[in-house]
């Protein structure tokens, strides 16, 4: 297995055995990880919509330009497959 998930209530860190890397995961990058392993393809919509349920974004950025920069740093390091 490449990646190790350790996880600390609503944070995590998680190893890359191919790398040697370790990537802390805030809550926002935690909660998106598990929804694409609950739905591989899931809409963008249905993201914003259970991310907000769970009032994980900042009021800085919209919700649609967090979950994006979110699943970019996602799949950089690959824990989520390109689109």
């Amino acid at each position: 297995m490449r990646f190790q998930l350790k996880q600390f209530g609503s944070e995590a860190v998680v190893y890359d055995s191919e790398s040697g890397d370790t990537h802390y995961l805030p809550p926002l990058a935690l909660a998106l990880l598990q929804i694409y392993r609950e739905h591989p393809r899931p809409s963008q919509d249905d993201i914003v919509r259970s991310l907000t349920e769970r009032s994980l974004f900042d009021s800085g950025l919209p919700p649609k330009t967090q979950v994006d920069e979110t699943l970019n740093g996602l799949r950089r390091i690959g824990l989520v497959s390109p689109k």
